[in-house]
């Protein structure tokens, strides 16, 4: 975990060097987790709250085709301890700032230099690479169509994609969906709960049940083996840079609608997740078996 604790103090020194007042912030919105990452950022939130908000797909392989309004995904409001918010508190508006004062600016100039297809063939590179977390996530949950999409797509993209760069198996003759799964929801699947609310800072919010990512995503991503380790920080760094440019705005919104932005990115967190697992559940062959031999699966099958 080198390189995420030398980044975590990097970014600590930066922000605290930034200004001494404090920043009244207005802006809500809408992962994993990558975009390759299963663990989330502060802007990641916005990422989230967007692919929520849309509308179930018609092609196959990927968790949209779940139709989140039906009697299976009806909404349920659910809440989540939060025993050390004091703490978390403290590191939601560290984050708060990290992000205006300095993710913000540079992936601002970074979008001006770089235009748009060009950021998204390098989102498309880091989330091929993300590749061994969800095809082990896949694997857990019992999901293999799931797992054979994933083992398919890296190896279409990594081949016929340059590398990832680009994402030829999402096209409609191939209809290869991304699998958006990580660590934490497989132990959803598995029915572990969340026990409580963290923020992590530079990380963001997170659980000690999805915390399980971070470690996840360290020692299955491939990018944590870069040596030497501060150029292995300094991939992780680009690859944060290039994922804000593409969705700066979305945190902003979110802050905006929210009388209590911490209370608002908490719920959201909460709610989202639980969404997702529900979705992968749906998926589980393990859960497919288990409903299909329950005593009201056995009445509503006909008499022999």
């Amino acid at each position: 975990m080198k390189s995420y604790l030398s980044l975590t103090v990097l970014f600590v020194f930066l922000a605290m060097g930034c200004a001494s007042g404090q920043r009244t912030s207005t802006a809500v919105v809408t992962q994993p987790g990558h975009d390759p990452n299963p663990v989330l950022l502060v802007a990641d939130s916005g990422q989230q709250a967007a692919d929520a908000q849309v509308k179930p797909k018609t092609q196959s392989g990927n968790d949209d085709n779940f139709n989140y309004d039906d009697d299976t995904f009806k909404e349920e409001r659910i809440e989540i301890a939060d025993p050390i918010e004091p703490f978390n508190r403290a590191m939601y508006h560290f984050n708060d700032k990290l992000y205006f004062w300095a993710l913000k600016p540079v992936a601002q100039g970074y979008k001006f230099v770089v235009p748009e297809p060009a950021r998204i063939s390098v989102k498309n590179f880091f989330f091929n690479l993300a590749f061994p977390v969800r095809f082990l996530s896949c694997m857990l949950q019992a999901d293999f169509n799931g797992a054979a999409t994933e083992f398919g797509r890296f190896g279409i993209n990594t081949i016929w994609g340059i590398g990832g760069l680009l994402d030829p198996s999402s096209n409609k003759e191939i209809d290869l969906q991304k699998q958006e799964t990580d660590l934490g929801q497989t132990l959803g699947v598995y029915g572990v709960g969340h026990g409580f609310y963290i923020v992590w800072p530079v990380l963001g919010p997170s659980s000690p049940r999805d915390s399980v990512d971070i470690a996840g995503d360290y020692f299955l991503y491939p990018v944590s083996y870069v040596y030497p380790w501060y150029a292995g920080i300094g991939v992780r760094s680009y690859e944060i840079i290039n994922g804000t440019s593409l969705r700066i705005g979305d945190y902003e919104s979110l802050q905006e609608a929210a009388i209590d932005p911490y209370v608002a990115v908490r719920d959201f967190y909460i709610q989202y997740r639980l969404k997702k697992v529900k979705a992968r559940k749906a998926r589980s062959l393990i859960f497919k078996v288990e409903d299909a031999s329950s005593p009201a699966a056995d009445k509503a099958l006909p008499n022999n």
